[in-house]
């Protein structure tokens, strides 16, 4: 199973279809410019994963991620902020642990592939935290996703996490380091609707579940603030 090939692609193209230029989903016009896509597109994704991301995460608005992570893109730009994150948790607190820490953009390929398995799966259980993907938008993302990968595995994989009912203590699960528990956090954080009461809540239980430092949760935040 590669997830890793289609977390790089969705997170790159999520400009495109966040930006209204993908027809495939009539509601995500309204999501406006300053979006995801505009912190993880790096040098920019196709029209077919922009119609996918489009569809999964329907009119949510995404929060903007600055700085010099915008040059990364795609997965990487997660693992750059996290690490960025991760080394003012170590300056400012002493419950820290020291040490490089192993973000996504730091490791050898197989390990990736474990980070990218885990993000995904938390993108995912953002984008149902609002309820909005019902069985026929899943049959959309589906025949979109088919698109972006030929793999059975991948496919199968990716259709069982959006039939699944949302549990936070099962996403976080996935999280089998500190480092990426960081990463589906802040993966969570940039599609998550603070406003809406339920995905605020839904947030707050995947941090616990997490079981992440407060602090490092308030970095993760200011580091997705920066613009």
């Amino acid at each position: 199973m590669n997830t890793q090939g289609l977390l790089d692609q969705l997170l790159k193209s999520a400009s495109g279809a966040l930006s209204g230029n993908s027809s495939t989903n009539s509601r995500q016009g309204s999501a406006g410019g300053s979006q995801l896509g505009s912190l993880l597109s790096g040098a920019g994704g196709g029209a077919l994963a922009a119609g996918a991301v489009g569809l999964l995460l329907g009119n949510k608005k995404a929060r903007k991620m600055g700085g010099k992570a915008v040059k990364y893109g795609g997965m990487a730009a997660l693992g750059v902020v996290a690490f960025k994150a991760w080394q003012q948790w170590q300056k400012n607190s002493a419950n820290a642990p020291q040490g490089q820490p192993q973000t996504v953009d730091r490791l050898p390929a197989p390990q990736q592939e474990q980070h990218s398995h885990a993000i995904l799966r938390a993108l995912i259980g953002a984008a149902k935290a609002d309820g909005h993907i019902d069985d026929r938008e899943r049959e959309l993302i589906d025949a979109e996703v088919a698109k972006l990968t030929n793999d059975p595995q991948t496919l199968q994989w990716f259709d069982a996490e959006l039939r699944k009912p949302l549990d936070p203590a099962e996403v976080a699960s996935a999280a089998q380091t500190p480092e990426m528990a960081a990463e589906m956090y802040l993966a969570s954080l940039l599609v998550v609707d603070e406003q809406s009461f339920m995905e605020k809540a839904y947030l707050q239980e995947l941090s616990s579940q997490l079981k992440l430092d407060p602090q490092l949760i308030a970095e993760l935040d200011h580091q997705v603030q920066q613009v």
